[in-house]
């Protein structure tokens, strides 16, 4: 083979070399500028919002009671026309202990009905945490193996859904509360739905 025949063959092998270092750097540049300059990272889309809520059909906490009556099942009854809140929580769960307060200062909005969906946990567990901290909630459904999360599209837990009258999803909260996400995120989004209905 001549030299010139080997010029562009060894230019060609020389650049199938170098693309792999090539393919790293420009992936590297990019996450480097969405870690830097992206969207919040805590905050992931939900295909959910604007869309009508999964059905809600789950059997209730067990040995829960309110002024000597169980608690209801959470079915799709219990949101029906209202303003709802559905909040997916769990015992074991760290930062559903740590966002509960907020959750009993939004049961006393009554502009809002507050129900839970009690998320893989054991029954004696949960009726505890709710024994220890207060209930909150109107309604209580038991998702034992989560399906009903995973109808919800739940990431990880807690997690709460905004539910308009007309049964649309408006808005999601990934992770715990806290004063700031209630004040500029959660209020905004009740006020407008609100508004809106």
């Amino acid at each position: 083979m001549s030299d010139a025949a080997q010029a562009p063959h060894g230019k060609r092998r020389l650049l199938v070399a170098f693309l792999p270092f090539i393919l790293f750097i420009s992936l590297a540049g990019v996450f480097y500028y969405q870690l830097e300059f992206g969207r919040d990272s805590s905050e992931i889309p939900s295909v959910l919002i604007g869309s009508k809520a999964p059905s809600l059909d789950l059997p209730p906490l067990d040995g829960l009671s309110v002024n000597g009556a169980q608690l209801p099942a959470l079915n799709d009854a219990a949101i029906a026309g209202k303003l709802a809140l559905v909040n997916v929580f769990a015992s074991w769960c760290v930062p559903c202990r740590q966002e509960h307060p907020f959750m009993l200062e939004l049961a006393r909005d009554s502009r809002v009905v507050l129900v839970g969906i009690n998320y893989k946990d054991k029954n004696e567990n949960a009726l505890k945490f709710l024994g220890e901290l207060g209930n909150p909630y109107a309604a209580i459904g038991v998702d034992p193996v989560g399906k009903a999360a995973i109808d919800w599209g739940v990431y990880g837990i807690p997690e709460t859904f905004l539910v308009a009258p007309d049964g649309t999803i408006v808005f999601k909260q990934i992770g715990p509360f806290t004063e700031e996400s209630l004040r500029d995120k959660l209020m905004p989004e009740i006020e407008k739905a609100l508004l809106g209905s």
